[in-house]
């Protein structure tokens, strides 16, 4: 059975909309676009590319596979981590929109999402990478089925914008499994799922 990670990017307010570039989401009148961009760093990309040597597949939402469709298919160096597995390994999409990807090695997603992400970890080995995809992240959260979050959060408090840990998430405990800082001051915390939150009294 695979586990399910999500690498996610957040402002230090929580925003995770548009974070690499000005007209990547302009959902809401969301101006801040591409604010990530000024502290990639060596640090970041060291970071990104440990990540990408672990999948065996990736799930997208569909905003975010657009996105990527858009341009890694285009990016045929061997030597490229990033790229190299993007388009070489199964890529699943949960949409309600699209009807065709061309992407090769996609498969859409159209039924009951929880249900069918559920039944490909059950049928997939090794870990099935999520990155970005906020609506999807969310609606994963809601049921139990992230067993890992890489949450990299970036030092800008950007006040508007779409919040992964909005109002109504179902409550969840995490176990804090690794954290690191990059010289641009990008905190990177690994956490595990470990159930319901337990309460106490001071």
């Amino acid at each position: 059975m695979a586990t399910l990670t999500l690498t996610q990017f957040l402002s230090l307010d929580g925003v995770h909309q548009a974070p690499g570039g000005p007209d990547e989401d302009r959902t809401g009148g969301f101006e801040h676009g591409g604010w990530t961009v000024p502290y990639a760093d060596d640090d970041f990309g060291q970071f990104i590319d440990e990540v990408f040597a672990r999948p065996t597949a990736f799930l997208l939402g569909r905003r975010t596979y657009e996105i990527f469709a858009s341009y890694w298919p285009h990016r045929t160096d061997p030597a490229d981590p990033v790229a190299t597995k993007l388009n070489a390994l199964p890529k699943y999409v949960a949409t309600t929109t699209l009807t065709t990807a061309d992407w090769s090695g996609t498969t859409l997603l159209r039924g009951d999402v929880p249900q069918e992400v559920a039944t490909l970890k059950e049928r997939t080995e090794g870990e099935i990478q999520t990155h970005g995809s906020g609506g999807l992240a969310r609606t994963l959260l809601d049921h139990d089925l992230i067993d890992t979050l890489h949450l990299l959060v970036f030092p800008v408090v950007l006040g508007t914008g779409r919040r992964l840990f909005s109002e109504g998430t179902r409550p969840t405990a995490f176990r804090h499994t690794g954290g690191r800082t990059t010289s641009t001051g990008v905190t990177i915390h690994t956490y595990e799922r470990a159930g319901r939150p337990t309460y106490g009294s001071y």
